[in-house]
This record gives C-alpha cells, structure tokens and sequence, in this order.
C-alpha cells in the first residue's frame, strides 16, 4: 500500500499534467478556428478545379497518350506509383497521426500486391519517421509540415507541386496520389486517397463523388497552351486544399485528445483523492486503536 506522501505526490503530479492538457485544449481550440475557416474557404476552389480537371481527363480520352501533357494522362506507363502522405510534425493528436498511416501502409500494399513499384514522399514529420524505420527504399524525400499560417502552406504546396510536376514530366513515376485526411469536424478526420496523376475522370473521381458541372469547355487559343498552365496550378490548388484540410483535423484531433486526457486527469485525482483520505483515515483509525490498547494495559 502506498503512503500518504506517495499518494499526494501522484496527486500533485496529475494536477500539474492536468494543467498542461488543459492549456494544450486551449491553444488548439484558439487556432482550429482559424484553420477551419481557411480549410472551408479553400475547399470549394480545389472542388471546382478538379471538376474542371476531371471534365478535361474525359473529354481526351480517345486521344494519342504520347500528345498528351504528362501532368494530365501520366506516363503511358502505370509501372512506378508516388504516394504523397500528409502527417503532422507534431504528436499528441490522438489518432490523427495513426489513421492516416494505416491508410497509407494499406495502400502501399495493395500496390505491391498488383505488382507496382511504390515511391513515397511523405510530409509531416511523424509519417516521415515511420516510413523511413519500414520502408526505407521506398522514400524518394520527406518534408516537414511547417503550415500554421496561409503563406507557410502556400509555400509548402509550391513545394510539393513541383516536386510531382519534376518526377512526372522527367519519367522517373508514372502516376501519383495524394493522401490527406479531411476535416469533417473536431472528432472526425477521414483519410482520404486521391488521384492526381493521371488526372481521374468524373466517372472515376471518388474524391469528388463522380459529380460534374455539365459543361462543355473550348480551349482558347489553344489546348496545349492552356494546359500547360492549369495543370500545373491544378496541383498547386490540391495540395494548397489538403495542406489546410491536413491543418485543420490536426488542430481539432489535438483538441479532442487534450480534452479526453483532461477528462481522465480529473477521473483520477479524484480516484487518487479518495484513496488518499481512506489511507488516511485507516492510519488515524489504527493510531487510536493503539492508543485505546495501550491505556488499557495501563
């Protein structure tokens, strides 16, 4: 049985955690306003360009692979597969962190399975841990999830375009796909996997529940003109969406799990209070008793 100064030391350790989860709730209910709000705002442009984007993959179907933008019809090939993989750099997230590794382990082994070659560039330093411990031949880079303003995930969304757009274009894959969670609210986050190249059809594009706008585009002054500049900002677009949507159920991941890990704290120094008086009660108790025996034998 521990003692009175064990038991108040356990006690004063858990208010001090306790106060720590507490102030961590706090700071990240303070910023996943902010990321909601950004994540929210820019969801309906990535839709809108993907519809676009998906209108344009259907619409060259027919056509010669080999007079086609890589950024839109791949390779030709279907051989070498990049899996773009959103984490967070920091923990205590709950399972934010977990689910979207197990997403992606599941699908690195459905790849292996149809026989593909697998790439990863993962981003976030926690993905990037894991990957490189388990799959260390498969991860080409890794960069670091720095997005808690605008201009830092516009910069890292730069970033991870041109690194897709250089591989693609220099044949080094042959299609990629981009893995990020998004944010339904502050209790859910969904993995979701999603095809950049090739560019998906409507009828093909889970992300965007097969939806198209009915319209009928007409290049001018000339596709490829055109092409070359909204494929590469199509990217840019995605990947400035799922940065933030990434931001967001990181911040609401983290202010669910402060906030169960309060919860507990709170559950157990009230365990460990109780503990504590019956402890003391039961050494009162047996000091009186003592008392009593002794005077007696007087």
């Amino acid at each position: 049985m521990p003692s009175l100064k064990e038991l108040r030391g356990r006690i004063a350790g858990v208010k001090s955690t306790r106060k720590i989860t507490s102030a961590m709730k706090m700071v990240a209910a303070s910023k996943l306003r902010r990321a909601q709000n950004q994540a929210e705002a820019a969801r309906p442009y990535a839709e809108t360009m993907r519809r676009m984007m998906s209108e344009l993959a259907a619409a060259s179907q027919g056509m010669d692979p080999s007079t086609l933008p890589p950024l839109l019809a791949g390779t030709g090939r279907d051989n070498v597969h990049l899996l773009v993989i959103l984490t967070s750099d920091r923990g205590l997230a709950g399972g934010f962190n977990a689910n979207m590794i197990r997403t992606a382990r599941q699908k690195i082994e459905e790849l292996r399975s149809q026989g593909r070659t697998v790439r990863l560039l993962p981003v976030g330093r926690k993905g990037a841990e894991i990957f490189k411990r388990y799959y260390p031949d498969m991860v080409v880079d890794s960069l670091h999830n720095k997005s808690g303003t605008q201009q830092d995930a516009y910069a890292l969304a730069q970033d991870l375009a041109k690194r897709v757009a250089d591989l693609v274009e220099n044949g080094e894959v042959d299609a990629c796909t981009l893995l990020r969670s998004r944010f339904v609210n502050a209790m859910t986050q969904v993995p979701q996997a999603i095809g950049l190249v090739p560019l998906p059809t409507a009828e093909d594009d889970k992300a965007g529940q097969g939806r198209t706008d009915g319209a009928v585009y007409e290049f001018e002054p000339n596709e490829g003109h055109l092409l070359a500049q909204l494929l590469p900002r199509n990217l840019l677009v995605q990947f400035y969406a799922a940065v933030l949507e990434s931001a967001a159920g990181e911040q609401g991941a983290r202010m669910t799990a402060m906030d169960n890990a309060s919860r507990n704290a709170s559950k157990a120094i009230e365990r460990l209070s109780l503990r504590y008086n019956r402890t003391r009660q039961a050494n009162i108790t047996n000091e009186l008793i003592e008392i009593i025996s002794g005077a007696e034998a007087v």
